[in-house]
């Protein structure tokens, strides 16, 4: 009987590991979404303070970059999404941008109710680990009290 109940604790303390390691992953996403969002800030504030005629530092890749001025900051080329892009107007422009925030901030919004799922989880098993681990010593004092009779009965 006691080899079933460690049984049963070492898979909640497995099911409890793939929990945390989930959770990091999830964690792990909305970091990312939030840096996604901290560069459409970024996007969204260059959009709005540039001219025409502005000196910009261009990045070409590798931490390289090049000085390039803007020619007409009235059309500016936004991602769409799955590979594509359209060219818009500035007000166009920081429109889309503000939907990509939004579309970001429901993303976040749903890993955190997704966090709080996996943390109620994770309580849950933690409980169950825990009874069943007070389950065990009781079971086992019990046998020490039971053999502790067992020897008090044969002294007689």
């Amino acid at each position: 009987m006691m080899g079933g109940g460690n049984q049963e604790l070492q898979q909640l303390s497995q099911e409890l590991q793939e929990l945390e390691e989930y959770k990091e992953n999830v964690e792990a996403d909305v970091e990312e979404l939030r840096d996604e969002k901290a560069e459409v800030d970024e996007a969204i504030e260059a959009i709005e303070l540039l001219e025409t005629g502005s000196t910009v530092q261009v990045p070409l890749g590798g931490d390289a970059y090049v000085r390039a001025e803007i020619d007409d900051i009235d059309e500016v080329i936004v991602s769409l999404g799955g590979g594509y892009a359209a060219e818009q107007e500035q007000d166009d422009a920081i429109d889309t941008l503000e939907h990509k925030q939004d579309a970001i901030d429901d993303r976040i919004d749903e890993l955190q109710d997704e966090l709080s799922n996996i943390d109620a989880e994770s309580q849950k098993l933690e409980q169950q680990a825990q009874q069943l681990q007070q389950q065990q010593v009781q079971q086992q004092m019990q046998q020490m009290q039971a053999q502790g009779q067992e020897q008090g009965d044969d002294d007689e």
